[in-house]
């Protein structure tokens, strides 16, 4: 029995959506097994150009989008004509966000094998995938894992006896073998412009460099690598290598490409370098890898990954062996071992597709293989892009979290001038979509449904992950240089965007609630015109934690004034005849009752602003409202009603919904399913969550909502089992973060806490209220010490909890 967990498939993948993910942050690879097929990505490798948003902002203001229009807008709003607001609103769209490419596909084909089952073995816990071939002669043994340190995707084969492997490395893209003695290499055109799938207009969909006019402007080029070091004979021609009476071979891929270089802007060269110097910079990190031991690399990956995600779940009693992905977790009868795998995976995932110092794991982290991929592959920070970062500041991975920190000082920068030019406001704005080159426009070429296009929160909402990673760390310094900069520019745009009524309350206007609708007067169904829940929510959250910002940094801020008179007169949320949430601000019928977004009810989760203690009208129409909106509808949607269920401590809801969530999906996983929730996704063969198509949110949120059934730590206490299902009646999570900057362990049996420690890795003296139950006691956790939790029977806490706070 292994130590780790491990996950097994019986037979090599026959497509994408079978194949085992592997990835360091930058380079992903979907493994296939068997014939040794690699599809590759590169975090970096996006359609577009460094200057395209602030080109089609240009383009945008051309066509008289800006304060102007805006007051017309407003203007058609009050007087009550809301299809006259959302024609005079299309100016407003940009054309699209780029898309995130496939960049190379590379093959290690050992001849005349056979895979040994299990065909692939995935250790999760070490991110590196076991195989064993049997040739006429011997046991062939391959290792594939991504590693971060060494900046390179690594293969190693070995056996008691000859091999003989035929490697060949090609693009989707437009590319050419280069010749490199003993290595295989690839120069790769990237296109300049990708317009989405729905997009039909736009032909062809692709528009490289080379077939305009201004091919001089910005060399969209990447490099893949692959160095090898073998005891064999090797030959071969660019593209192509034999590998001949080999009974070891060390391979190790890299890759490099302009925009890594922009987008760390550390060398100030990326307009300048030569395609020979970004080549040589994929070169030297596979031959520097290639030089060391095989055994070296792979002890550094794991202790690498081991610091990056910290946390582990063990619900119920397996979770260390190995498991067969098919009958244990797809078709298994164990629901524990299922969210353990659940929780395990995502932490898997999101370590693999988000690492410091490389971009942010987008709509499917790091893994596409479509030239035209589902929604560009890109950032859609309506819901999306949030879950995919909710559980890094709890499973205390920092490092894994630094990607989003720098999208967003990357959006605030070209938000800046969106909000000025086109709204005339200070601050900074983003709206539904983005991708790596800081896209904050609207977008849908004029023609996008206000639905989706029109909606001015997206910055904001993104910056209350950045409150998270502020809180469960405590670390002053972060908000201070990082934080406060991106949060006050967001405070100052919601400032000048809010309106005042005629009963003196500010409100939004335009608004829409993501991607819904309601009836209007004409019978259609209409997105916009009424100040949504969503808006209020976001935007008082923020205003809020503006101000403990202010307190906690203790600056003399001119902000401060501002933001608290408009947070006195901000308008409330409204609950309506029915008890329900109401999602805009007046009752209105619905388009969509059962629709997928819960935006109304952001303020639950992931924000704290409803609770049953603070708000019990407010937390029981939020509950009534989620209630109304029924079972899940795709991977995300689910993920998003799990945390929810388990913040209103309805944890037996939230694991039915995780059961739901986890139900293999058995259908075209190709085909792109209707966003109505009229065909539910589920798990694809790899355990990729699927809408369909596949989406990495759900996979990434799930962790998420399973902490949020064993602890919370919102409510100005660290509540144990707040939300625990009747299914998970024993189990221990260790390394989960809390707000405050502690680390919790947390050991459970019969349902009930048997063992909890709060660690305290920071600089400064922490104390902080555990709750079990309906008792409560103040702990104090001095620096680098752990404190147990007493289990103290009830009679004694208010005398534990006496001395703890003397």
């Amino acid at each position: 029995m292994s130590d780790t967990l491990r996950l097994t498939w019986d037979a090599p993948a026959s497509r994408w959506d079978e194949a085992t993910p592997l990835g360091n942050g930058r380079i992903g690879a979907m493994a296939y097994g068997g014939s040794g097929l690699y599809r590759l990505n590169d975090s970096t490798i996006w359609s577009g150009t460094p200057d395209g948003p602030a080109r089609a902002l240009d383009d945008v203001i051309a066509r008289g989008a800006g304060p102007e229009r805006l007051a017309e807008v407003r203007a058609a709003l009050d007087a009550g004509d809301v299809r006259l607001a959302e024609e005079l609103l299309m100016a407003f769209e940009g054309p699209y966000s780029q898309e995130f490419l496939p960049l190379a596909d590379l093959r290690v084909d050992v001849l005349g094998a056979e895979p040994v089952t299990p065909a692939r073995v995935l250790d999760v816990d070490e991110a590196c995938l076991l195989e064993t071939l049997s040739t006429p002669h011997a046991k062939v043994h391959r290792r594939s894992w991504a590693s971060a340190p060494a900046q390179a995707l690594l293969i190693e084969l070995t056996s008691d006896d000859a091999f003989d492997v035929d490697l060949e490395l090609s693009t989707p893209l437009r590319g050419q073998a280069v010749e490199l003695p003993g290595a295989l290499a690839l120069d790769v055109q990237i296109p300049v412009d990708g317009a989405p799938l729905h997009e039909v207009s736009v032909e062809p969909g692709h528009r490289y460099a080379d077939d305009s006019t201004d091919s001089e402007a910005y060399d969209a080029y990447a490099a893949v690598v692959a160095a090898i070091d073998s005891d064999g004979e090797i030959d071969g021609a660019p593209g192509r290598l034999a590998v001949r009476r080999a009974r070891r071979l060390l391979i190790a891929l890299s890759t490099s490409s302009r925009a890594e270089s922009w987008w760390a802007d550390a060398d100030g060269d990326w307009r300048t370098a030569s395609r020979e110097a970004i080549r040589d910079r994929a070169r030297g990190r596979a031959d520097a890898a290639v030089r060391r031991a095989a055994s070296d690399l792979l002890a550094e990956h794991v202790a690498d990954r081991r610091r990056a995600t910290r946390a582990r779940f063990a619900i119920g009693s397996r979770r260390e062996g190995t498991w067969s992905v098919d009958r244990d977790v797809l078709r298994g009868d164990d629901p524990r071992l299922r969210a353990t795998v659940a929780a395990e995976y995502g932490m898997y995932l999101l370590a693999s597709s988000s690492r410091a110092g490389n971009p942010a794991a987008n709509l499917q982290g790091i893994w596409n293989a479509e030239l035209r991929p589902a929604w560009s592959s890109n950032y859609t920070i309506n819901i999306n892009t949030e879950m995919n970062y909710w559980a890094a500041p709890v499973l205390h991975a920092r490092d894994v979290f630094e990607p989003l920190i720098a999208l967003i000082e990357h959006l605030a920068d070209t938000g800046g001038d969106v909000a000025r030019r086109l709204y005339g406001a200070r601050g900074w704005v983003a709206h539904h979509n983005s991708d790596v080159w800081g896209w904050t426009l609207p977008v849908g070429n004029g023609r996008g449904a206000a639905s989706w296009a029109i909606w001015m929160m997206g910055g904001v909402w993104l910056t209350h992950n950045l409150w998270d990673a502020y809180e469960f760390s405590g670390d002053r310094d972060l908000l201070r240089t990082r934080i406060w900069p991106v949060l006050r520019g967001a405070t100052e745009f919601c400032l000048d965007w809010l309106v005042e009524g005629d009963d003196g309350m500010l409100r939004t206007a335009p608004s829409t609630s993501p991607e819904n609708s309601y009836v209007g007067e004409d019978g259609a169904p209409t997105p916009l015109g009424l100040t949504a829940a969503c808006d209020l929510a976001l935007i008082g959250a923020l205003f809020a934690r503006a101000l403990r910002a202010i307190g906690d940094l203790d600056l003399d801020d001119a902000l401060e004034a501002e933001i608290r008179d408009a947070l006195d007169r901000l308008a409330p949320l409204s609950v309506g005849t029915d008890g329900r949430l109401l999602e805009w601000g007046a009752e209105v019928r619905e388009h969509e009752p059962l629709h997928r977004h819960l935006s109304p009810v952001v303020g639950l989760y992931p924000l704290d602003d409803i609770t049953p203690e603070a708000t019990p009208e407010l937390f029981d129409a939020a509950v009534r409202f989620l209630d109304a909106r029924g079972p899940g509808a795709m991977g995300w949607s689910w993920a998003w009603k799990i945390a929810l269920r388990a913040r209103a401590g309805q944890g037996d809801v939230a694991a039915s919904l995780l059961e739901e969530a986890l139900t293999p999906f058995d259908g075209d996983s190709s085909r792109h399913g209707p966003v109505d929730g009229s065909e539910w996704g589920g798990l694809l063969p790899n355990l990729f969550s699927t809408h369909p198509p596949f989406q990495i949110d759900g996979n990434l949120g799930f962790p998420a909502g399973v902490v949020e059934m064993l602890v919370q730590s919102h409510a100005g206490e660290v509540h144990l089992l707040p939300a625990l299902p009747a299914a998970w009646p024993d189990g221990d999570v260790q390394g989960i973060a809390v707000r405050s900057g502690l680390v919790l362990d947390l050991a459970w049996s019969g349902g009930r806490v048997t063992a909890a420690a709060l660690r305290n890795a920071g600089t400064e003296h922490r104390t902080a209220r555990v709750r079990i139950g309906d008792r409560s006691m103040l702990l104090s956790v001095p620096v680098g010490e752990t404190t147990a939790v007493p289990l103290a029977p009830a009679a004694d806490m208010e005398r534990t909890e006496d001395a703890h706070a003397r």
